[in-house]
């Protein structure tokens, strides 16, 4: 299989397209976008069968792709709409797994001391528990309030602990119907840092997109349906470059106007040659922006609010 390193639907289906010379529709794939705004784009890609699946190396599911532009200096109203849509999104694909009323756990991956890894612990600071007030305090919830609950479980390296077995623990003992599972991701663009959020119905592996992949966390290994939302907060050196190159020749074919091998060149995906290239000095990086401060707590609101709305 191609090696995608990105952890986005759409992307490992573009990749897969630009490799193998494929215009339209891939085989098992169907996908649709829709225009919000000038700044909130959403594409939804669905894998149906085993050929979709083998393509892009996604299992069978539906992955939704928002597209959040400007998000560094977005203002609170923008932040808002984007929580609006995320929620929309989340409400659809949580209302062909679960009904009104079945419970929900809410899961934050990630390291809270590694502000790009950072993004599932602090979301989860702000997500509207309400087991506990349901359990002792039930005089006080309105009737037909969902039981929702929230962990940071932290990170293998820290406590020692693989993520799926601790969940395994707390899902055998407080029997949620569903979990909502919240991770950075990698991206193969430098364009959707902190700036994309992908929902899915599959469940997701940690690591998978720095190559350090962890036992993953679906249906599989827990046995209830795992949404999981993701944000890229890292690309490669690789992908750096590789992007960079592309502007570079853009803005040479634009002063030249034509030239057949800068043509050819931009084509074709240079990621593996570059890699290549990198590894051997071990300056294959995973790099993230200097704004990633600002970009995570803009994110952290926008995934916090759209996930409260939704339930």
């Amino acid at each position: 299989m191609y090696n995608f390193r990105t952890d986005l639907a759409n992307e490992r289906r573009d990749l897969y397209q630009k490799v193998n010379g494929k215009e339209g529709e891939i085989d098992g794939i169907e996908s649709s976008k829709q225009d919000i705004n000038e700044n909130l784009k959403i594409e939804r890609v669905k894998i149906t069968n085993e050929n979709g699946e083998r393509a892009i190396g996604k299992p069978i599911g539906t992955y939704v792709t928002i597209d959040i532009k400007n998000l560094k200096i977005a203002r609170d109203e923008e932040i808002e709409n984007a929580s609006n849509v995320l929620s929309n999104e989340l409400k659809n694909i949580l209302d062909n797994h679960i009904d009104k009323k079945g419970e929900i756990l809410v899961v934050g991956l990630g390291n809270i001391y590694v502000t790009p890894d950072s993004l599932g612990p602090k979301v989860i600071n702000e997500i509207d528990v309400t087991r506990h007030i349901i359990n002792y305090l039930p005089q006080y919830v309105e009737e037909g309030t969902r039981m929702v609950s929230a962990i940071a479980p932290g990170v293998l390296g820290t406590t020692g602990i693989e993520t799926v077995e601790i969940l395994k623990g707390i899902v055998d003992n407080i029997h949620p119907k569903l979990l909502i599972v919240i991770d950075a991701l990698a991206s193969r663009s430098i364009e959707r840092i902190s700036s994309t959020v992908q929902i899915s119905d599959t469940g997701i592996v940690p690591g998978a997109g720095v190559g350090n992949t962890r036992t993953e966390i679906s249906v599989k290994t827990l046995g209830i349906p795992v949404v999981a939302l993701g944000i890229p907060t890292v690309v490669e050196t690789a992908v750096l470059v590789n992007d960079s190159l592309d502007l570079f020749i853009s803005k040479l074919q634009d002063e030249a106007k034509s030239n057949d091998y800068l043509n050819k060149l931009k084509e074709e995906d240079n990621y593996e040659e570059i890699k290549e290239a990198l590894v051997p000095k071990d300056y294959n990086l995973i790099v993230t922006p200097k704004e990633i401060d600002e970009l995570i707590e803009n994110m952290k609101d926008i995934v916090a609010m759209g996930i409260n709305k939704s339930l």
